[in-house]
């Protein structure tokens, strides 16, 4: 699966259960630690969970079960490996306080959801 394709799926997942400000940040040729990173964020605990559990679960539908998952007990920064594709699923004052989109400002910003 490519990382478009996984991205394609992880935003229409997110989406489904309410995810806000969804952004994809573009960082081919820009480090080796992704091709791109998706922000996006959840109002509270349990919505951080919710966008969580629907994202792992249509990848799983799509046949990608290696995901490597961090902060889900907290759920204030939610993070999913994908390899090529990075989630960050936050709630609202953890993302404005890490500013994730201002530290990787050289790497384009492909869209924004509200």
């Amino acid at each position: 699966m490519t990382a478009e394709e996984k991205v394609d799926i992880i935003v229409r997942a997110a989406e489904e259960v309410k995810a806000e400000e969804i952004s994809r940040i573009d960082l081919r040729g820009k480090t080796i630690l992704a091709d791109y990173f998706l922000l996006m964020n959840g109002r509270s605990n349990i919505q951080v969970r919710a966008i969580v559990d629907k994202i792992i679960e249509f990848m799983e539908e799509a046949g990608e079960h290696n995901v490597r998952l961090e902060g889900y007990v907290r759920a204030e920064w939610v993070l999913l490996d994908y390899g090529d594709v990075v989630v960050h699923v936050m709630q609202p004052e953890v993302r404005e306080f890490y500013s994730l989109e201002e530290f990787w400002r050289n790497a384009p910003l492909l869209d924004k959801r509200g």
